[in-house]
């Protein structure tokens, strides 16, 4: 696919591009801009969520093995990332409850960000609160690294990934099977019967991870996407990883092809070695010649009437 001949034959008079469309012609367009160059790093945290966070995980035919305490004698067992990721699909089903907000509501978030030089040096804990409009009619006011700021409501044809509009979250499939053919495909009726090309599997890396990167989604949702993730290839397990507080657990890497944000495969997803509930993520940083460690999970979560009120 030709980005730029996409936006030579935009008609300013056609209906606006959906949000996961919108996505994938960003994306493409960096990949276009990258190429052949090394891809530079990117940071964890983009300007105020305004560009699509992409975590990462997918399915893998090697495991690793974890140790698990039984009695006093430890035995261990090879996990791949199917089952962690299908694990925690299954233990977000078994936690989530129904949520349906009102369009004049707005979704709160209260998340918690450790980080640290590599390297050594001083370690610093944000923590941001953020409130979405549902229905993006409203200012919605945001926070990225205790960096705070009113958003303007959305205009016509306006939107980001994951949407902030509660209506366009209940359009997507809670289906593992057809949530990535329906990203992928965009616009229009999605082809279920197409397979999936190698070339277009980071575009729906990009977008099914992106909803794991909203706290509050509709019932089903969230299940789904991991066990989407679990049909893309390219990642690996990793043993040995903490989440923010502390926590032990086990973590899922992507690493994309050459030239794309994931080729380092930075940032990992991490969760409990025992019952595979997301627990959060591990990423980095970089600030001229400093790179930081980031540890992040999300703290509460609910739905309010108003700007500055908590469930």
């Amino acid at each position: 696919m030709n980005e730029l001949k996409l936006l030579r034959e935009w008609d300013e008079d056609a209906p606006p591009l959906a949000d996961s469309a919108r996505a994938r012609a960003r994306f493409r367009l960096y990949q276009a801009m990258q190429a052949p160059a090394a891809s530079p790093a990117v940071s964890r945290r983009p300007l105020l969520r305004i560009a699509v966070a992409a975590v990462a995980a997918a399915a893998v035919t090697t495991g690793v093995v974890v140790a698990e305490n039984s009695g006093t004698s430890p035995r261990t067992r090879t996990v791949s990332a199917t089952t962690v990721l299908r694990g925690a699909a299954a233990e977000e089903r078994r936690l989530e409850k129904s949520i349906a907000p009102r369009d004049d509501q707005f979704i709160y978030t209260k998340e918690i960000i450790k980080e640290s030089p590599v390297g050594g040096g001083r370690s610093k804990t944000y923590v941001d609160e953020s409130w979405n409009s549902v229905d993006g009619s409203k200012r919605s006011y945001v926070s990225e690294l205790e960096h705070t700021q009113w958003v303007p409501p959305y205009q016509p044809g306006q939107g980001n990934w994951p949407p902030r509009r509660w209506s366009q979250l209940k359009q997507l499939p809670t289906d593992p099977d057809k949530l990535p053919i329906a990203l992928r495909d965009g616009r229009g009726k999605p082809d279920y019967g197409r397979p999936t090309k190698a070339d277009e599997w980071p575009i729906v890396q990009f977008l099914l991870s992106g909803l794991l990167r909203d706290p509050v989604l509709p019932k089903g949702l969230r299940p789904a996407a991991f066990e989407a993730l679990a049909t893309v290839p390219g990642v690996k397990v990793l043993p040995g990883q903490t989440d923010a507080g502390g926590r032990a657990g086990i973590g899922i890497q992507y690493v994309g092809p050459p030239n794309t944000p994931w080729a380092d495969g930075e940032r990992v997803l991490v969760f409990d070695a025992k019952t595979y509930q997301y627990l959060g993520t591990r990423d980095q940083r970089k600030v001229g010649a400093v790179t930081y460690e980031q540890w992040s999970y999300t703290a509460a979560h609910g739905v309010v009437d108003r700007v500055k009120q908590r469930p």
